[in-house]
């Protein structure tokens, strides 16, 4: 379900990938992907399920993720947007999908640049891009037994 890595638009040397799956999230395989000598900046993201939601009446005891078949194709898209928007930025994004326990980690991104500058507005515009347009929903699980689904 992932999407292919992907490599830079503008000739410079781009390593990072984008994808949607189902595996846990490794936020040092993000920062190892995007860190090079050139790079003086990493930022990361890391998107955690919380115990608590707006849409829940109660407390969240976890949830499950689903995602569309082009969910990893979109990713891809986005994450080739935004290097296109940041071009001295390398940039590694990962969504989890299937089951997920409060303190799992949902979403992961990292993005590295010469200057933290660069690198904290690609990771913010990465991040916003992915939550928005990346079709995935989830069915929030409460501590009552209940169900909710958000993001249809």
């Amino acid at each position: 379900m992932g999407a292919p890595a992907f490599g830079s638009d503008s000739g410079h040397d781009s390593l990072g990938f984008a994808v949607v799956t189902e595996s846990l999230l490794d936020v040092d395989a993000h920062v190892t992907a995007v860190s090079k000598v050139t790079h003086g900046a990493v930022v990361t993201f890391i998107g955690q399920v919380r115990d608590h939601d707006p849409d829940a009446s109660g407390r969240v005891t976890g949830l499950d993720y689903s995602a569309h078949p082009d969910a990893g194709r979109i990713i891809g898209e986005i994450a080739h947007r935004v290097r296109g928007q940041h071009p001295l930025v390398v940039l590694a994004v990962s969504h989890r999908i299937g089951h997920l326990d409060v303190g799992d980690l949902a979403l992961v991104a990292a993005v590295a640049s010469a200057h933290r500058g660069d690198a904290f507005a690609a990771c913010e515009s990465l991040v916003e891009a992915v939550k928005a347009e990346v079709p995935i929903w989830k069915k929030q699980y409460e501590v009552d037994g209940t169900h909710s689904w958000v993001g249809l």
